[in-house]
């Protein structure tokens, strides 16, 4: 099994981080525009990204800005089943975030590519986190 992980220190408290990955609105402002989302134990959240892709991640751990998790239930057949993470730390008024996606079956070329991808929706959510302005799927440039 293999694991993409991300590492990013965003200047901001962890309130606002953990709002910006459990609302929908949150969401949009840096991950994809199109978005179903919510902070609800059990909910299926829903990002289009254009005609390609679809992916349904089911909330599957909640803990006030601190943690959130959902596991992969719809999409890519590569992403099915794996384990996204966004564990929280705040400190002297900026919060470590550690972003995981756990559980690939193999390093395809598939697996390269969205890790690439997951860097720049990490600086995305950064910028949202700090600014107000991130920049989801319809408006990277990366």
């Amino acid at each position: 099994m293999a694991d993409i992980k991300h590492y990013v220190v965003i200047k901001t408290l962890a309130e606002k981080v953990y709002r910006a990955i459990t609302e929908q609105d949150g969401l949009a402002g840096w991950w994809t525009r199109e978005t179903i989302a919510k902070a609800e134990l059990g909910f299926i959240n829903e990002f289009k990204f254009g005609k390609q892709y679809h992916n349904k991640m089911k909330v599957t751990k909640l803990e006030k800005n601190k943690f959130v998790a959902w596991e992969c239930v719809g999409g890519d057949k590569e992403w099915i089943g794996t384990q996204l993470t966004f564990e929280l730390n705040e400190k002297d008024g900026k919060t470590e975030l550690m972003f995981t996606q756990a559980d690939w079956a193999s390093q395809t070329l598939f697996y390269a590519n969205c890790n690439y991808h997951w860097g720049g929706y990490m600086k995305s959510l950064k910028d949202y986190a700090e600014t107000g302005i991130g920049k989801p799927n319809h408006d990277k440039e990366y």
